[in-house]
């Protein structure tokens, strides 16, 4: 019978490094994908706020213009200026809907409630790109220490804590989970 010697702290080392190393090169690039849609969507979140802001500004442009045309269309009655008159009631209902041209009060209003919608929608995104980075850099950390102190727990830990970091990146593209 032949007697297996328990392996020295050196050849353990070894066989972590092996893969753990490997390990810790995937988690790194799941980190830097997590990173890369995470800037993507901060991105859609700070351009929609710009372009609602953008939006609601025209809209109040647009209000002030009916307002002050509305006044405008009191005094042309008063002084019976027809065709004034007709230009006034045109620039008015103009300013409330414009659809060839989408610059119409109410056409401003439903594109400034549709980029709120894709705003709120991407924040939903955001919160879990953040939980899954962190995980990440745990798991790598976990990885590393498991290297420089050979021990085999904190190996499985950060594999099971990467794992959950890979479930919460699949949750944080598709929101799939139903949290």
């Amino acid at each position: 019978m032949s007697e297996t010697k328990p392996l020295t702290r050196s050849e353990r080392e070894a066989q972590l490094k092996d893969k753990a190393g490997f390990i810790i090169v995937i988690f790194a690039i799941l980190l830097a994908l997590t990173n890369y849609f995470s800037s993507g969507n901060s991105s859609k979140i700070l351009s929609n706020t710009i372009e609602i802001n953008n939006t609601y500004s025209f809209y109040q442009a647009k209000d002030i213009k009916q307002r002050l045309d509305k006044m405008s269309l009191e005094f042309a009655i008063d002084d019976g200026n027809k065709q004034r008159i007709e230009e006034l009631k045109a620039n008015i209902e103009r300013y409330s809907s414009e659809p060839e041209t989408g610059e119409g009060k109410k056409e401003l209003l439903a594109k400034a409630r549709k980029l709120e919608s894709e705003r709120s929608e991407a924040r939903q995104h955001s919160k879990w790109y953040t939980y899954t980075s962190m995980l990440y850099q745990i798991a790598i950390v976990f990885l590393t220490a498991s290297i420089l102190a050979v021990n085999k727990r904190l190996y499985t830990g950060s594999l099971f804590v990467g794992a959950f970091a890979t479930l919460l990146l699949t949750h944080a593209i598709w929101l799939w989970l139903p949290l």
